[in-house]
């Protein structure tokens, strides 16, 4: 069963001075998610399409940013395949498991001007 769904879309010029802003990205990005964009030449693009994920999640739990929902414990990690995936903790782990919350499904993409990202979130047991 469908929790929910949520999409989102960033301007990645946005991102790029917001990429400069170490106070920013420390508040909203684990540091895993930081060193990974810091390699990219294009980082505003990664760091843009990230930030989507993140609202797209918080879309599809239906909280906002309430609830303990904190956007440094939404990360996007990727697979050995490469596959994106979010990885929860903290207080939103929380939030999700009390809304029971089973499993993320995240796609995401991004362009030289726009990112993108799309999460459906099951309900019920493993």
């Amino acid at each position: 069963m469908i929790l929910g769904i949520g999409v989102d879309i960033c301007e990645v010029n946005r991102f790029n001075r917001l990429s400069e802003d170490e106070r920013f990205l420390k508040r909203v990005f684990s540091e895993d998610e930081i060193a990974y964009c810091e390699k990219f030449k294009n980082k505003a693009e990664c760091f843009a399409a990230r930030f989507a994920a993140k609202e797209a999640f918080i879309k599809a739990l239906g909280t906002g940013l309430s609830k303990g929902i904190v956007l440094k414990e939404i990360e996007v990690k990727k697979e050995k395949s490469g596959k994106p995936v979010l990885k929860i903790s903290g207080s939103t782990l929380e939030t999700f498991k009390s809304l029971k919350g089973n499993e993320i499904l995240l796609s995401i993409s991004h362009e030289k001007t726009i990112a993108t990202a799309f999460v459906i979130i099951t309900k019920g047991q493993k």
